[in-house]
């Protein structure tokens, strides 16, 4: 068969077809049990989108269709594979890695979240990573302790 009949693919379409990994953090994978379970639930969501592209005929579409899957099913295998499960907090005197704590500001506003891993944070559900700027302030602080957070002050009001 002569080279003129094949279809090649182009520097764009290649492109396309490989994605850059999803950046990991440099922090220790912390999870909750939750946050475990939802690590693998994402892994094989991640895997079965992958396997999906696989009745797709054209080779440059099946590629381009697999590219983000592929680029999660790297990422969530390893955060499934780095995650350190941490126990359940023992005590509520203290905030650490999976307290709920609730916290009152300056102004006035009360807000409550709850301590996760970094997967599995999202302050809109109530949930910060225990890396975030606030998280690292409260840890280790009980009932009535003060942080200073730039020019206002946070006082803990409960640890649960």
């Amino acid at each position: 068969m002569s080279v003129a009949f094949v279809k090649e693919e182009s520097a764009e379409a290649a492109s396309e077809t490989h994605l850059p990994d999803r950046p990991v953090s440099p922090h220790p994978n912390l999870v909750t049990e939750e946050g475990l379970k939802a690590l693998e639930r994402q892994l094989e969501d991640a895997r079965k989108a992958y396997e999906a592209t696989a009745t797709i005929e054209d080779v440059n579409e099946r590629r381009r269709q697999a590219a983000t899957p592929l680029r999660d099913l790297r990422y969530y295998a390893e955060r499934v594979h780095t995650a350190k499960l941490m126990p359940a907090p023992q005590t509520t005197t203290q905030v650490a890695f999976g307290s709920t704590v609730t916290f009152s500001r300056d102004d006035g506003r009360v807000q409550t979240y709850r301590i996760v891993g970094e997967d599995e944070a999202d302050p809109k559900a109530g949930t910060i990573s225990y890396v975030s700027p606030v998280a690292r302030l409260l840890l280790g602080k009980g009932v009535g302790d003060v942080v200073a957070m730039g020019e206002q002050e946070l006082e803990i009001v409960a640890v649960g």
